[in-house]
């Protein structure tokens, strides 16, 4: 079932009342003759002053339409109940693949034990790219299994300075290899 068959259900219920409501109309036109008005006069005899076919016609062609109406309105009732089952399906689906797209993404990611709180113009970390608000995931030997305090960090650049080391990070849920080389520069310790 999709919209555009849902619409054309519709269409047919439009076409439908407006037919009902011709012969309504009709009805009205035969000096207000309804659907229960007696056809016979107070003598028994067929009325002379409406056209008795006609108004018969209109009546059953009425509860024909009436009937076709309903059935219809049972068709749109069920397509709307499907249409709107398999948006929520869909919609769950969805929701389930992305938590647990979410959830991989987690667990492939590995715990950062620092983060990075300011980076000075034209530092060595500067020039590798380090930024603000990167979670330090490895630096050089140290990862989250090993690192104890900060100390770890500064004993690894001391020994490094002037050599690369490998440095990654998570940035924006994704992570991320920096090249770094602890070096003097114009301003305080060697990372900046």
């Amino acid at each position: 079932v999709t919209v555009s068959d849902v619409q054309q259900l519709v269409r047919r219920k439009d076409e439908i009342e407006a037919q009902i409501k011709a012969c309504y109309e009709l009805l009205e036109g035969q000096k207000g003759v309804g659907m229960h008005e007696p056809l016979v006069d107070a003598e028994g005899f067929p009325r002379a002053d409406i056209d008795l076919y006609q108004v018969r016609t209109a009546r059953h062609n009425i509860i024909c339409l009436q009937n076709d109406h309903k059935a219809l309105m049972k068709q749109v009732e069920e397509a709307l109940h499907k249409l709107h089952a398999r948006e929520k399906e869909k919609h769950a689906r969805d929701e389930a693949e992305a938590l647990a797209e979410a959830m991989s993404q987690n667990q492939s990611l590995p715990q950062a034990f620092a983060k990075v709180n300011a980076v000075s113009p034209g530092s060595p970390a500067s020039v590798s790219g380090l930024q603000v608000d990167d979670e330090i995931v490895e630096f050089g030997s140290v990862n989250v299994s090993n690192f104890q305090n900060l100390q770890n960090i500064a004993t690894v650049v001391q020994h490094s300075e002037g050599r690369p080391l490998s440095v990654t990070v998570i940035r924006g849920g994704r992570r991320v290899h920096v090249g770094l080389t602890p070096k003097r520069w114009a301003g305080k310790g060697l990372l900046g």
